[in-house]
């Protein structure tokens, strides 16, 4: 079942980047007592998420926390190395959380799996975003197949308190 406005997230687990290599991060390190706006892609360096979906958080992640968010994250269904590149490549900085989830399993309990096997890519996940409030979903925006809008930081900036 898809996650919807009013749940509580998940509970799980994502890898990230650290000082000293791949460290995981839970869920209740990620949201616990924190505002996120959560995005998610199909695929690292993918045009369009490498075109406007990545840079829009980067261009507005100031004035996202200026509106209230504690933390932006990224996820997609890739490995810890590949989002950290992505990451480094996209001038992420200390802006965006950029989370792996290699196998999809978060994706999958979040019921937003995508199968892009017809495009080689595996099962994926689709592209949306979530605003979490101390762990309740209060807004998220899922785009229709080959499409991108309702995900983008501009759409997060308008639904933040």
């Amino acid at each position: 079942m898809t996650i919807q406005v009013g749940d509580t997230i998940p509970a799980g687990k994502f890898s990230v980047t650290g000082a000293n290599g791949p460290e995981s991060l839970s869920t209740e390190e990620l949201f616990g007592g924190k505002k996120v706006v959560l995005f998610s892609v199909p695929g690292a360096f993918t045009p369009v998420c490498s075109a406007r979906h990545l840079p829009g958080f980067v261009e507005h992640a100031d004035a996202l926390h200026d509106r209230g968010a504690d933390t932006i994250a990224c996820l997609a269904v890739n490995d810890v190395f590949v989002m950290s590149a992505w990451g480094k490549a996209g001038g992420v900085a200390d802006k965006i959380v950029m989370l792996a989830d290699g196998n999809g399993e978060y994706t999958r309990a979040l019921g937003l799996e995508l199968d892009a096997s017809g495009f080689g890519m595996g099962t994926r996940g689709k592209r949306f975003s979530l605003i979490v409030d101390d762990g309740v979903v209060t807004n998220i925006n899922v785009e229709p197949p080959g499409e991108f809008g309702v995900s983008s930081a501009e759409t997060a900036l308008d639904q933040l308190d």
